[in-house]
């Protein structure tokens, strides 16, 4: 495996409230299943406590198992490789794998699998594939952008006594 990291903020300077102003990471992993865990890990910890960590995980867990699953990286031998940036409340995601046309697993019609695109879709705000033909290479990307922040609650606040109920 290997890494780098490029942070704008040093971590212990950095307002733990606010996101981090830019993280730029990247690791490369084998293409096995356990190394799918490891991916996970390695993005929850580049994101730290990110409003968009838990759905960036999710979808990456997806992408990279179908780079286990799916592409020339599931031969011997072969790797994927996480490209994370956080920059102003969005995420960008890349995961890179061996190219090849993607195979169909065995479980793509029996209710297990053949879902992981389309939980991407629905989490991220944006996704798509990149074929790096010259280099073999292909990049399943995708972006999720934080909710915006509401306003701090003013000092000159007042309360009318409404009360919300949770449905």
């Amino acid at each position: 495996m290997s890494q780098s990291v490029r942070a704008g903020l040093a971590p212990d300077t950095a307002d733990p409230d606010l996101p981090p102003a830019h993280v730029d990471a990247q690791q490369t992993f084998r293409a096995t299943p356990d190394q799918v865990r490891e991916a996970r890990r390695f993005l929850a910890r580049t994101l730290g406590e990110s409003e968009v960590t838990e759905d960036a995980v999710l979808c990456l867990s997806e992408l990279a198992t179908n780079a286990t699953r799916h592409s020339d990286s599931a031969r011997p031998g072969g790797q994927f490789t996480v490209r994370a940036v956080l920059a102003a409340g969005c995420v960008h995601v890349e995961v890179e794998d061996d190219g090849g046309t993607w195979r169909q697993g065995g479980r793509a019609n029996d209710g297990v699998g053949g879902r992981g695109l389309r939980i991407v879709a629905e989490l991220a705000d944006s996704w798509g594939t990149t074929r790096y033909e010259a280099r073999g290479k292909r990049t399943v990307w995708f972006e999720i952008s934080s909710p915006p922040r509401p306003p701090p609650a003013s000092q000159h606040t007042r309360s009318y006594g409404v009360r919300v109920r949770a449905v």
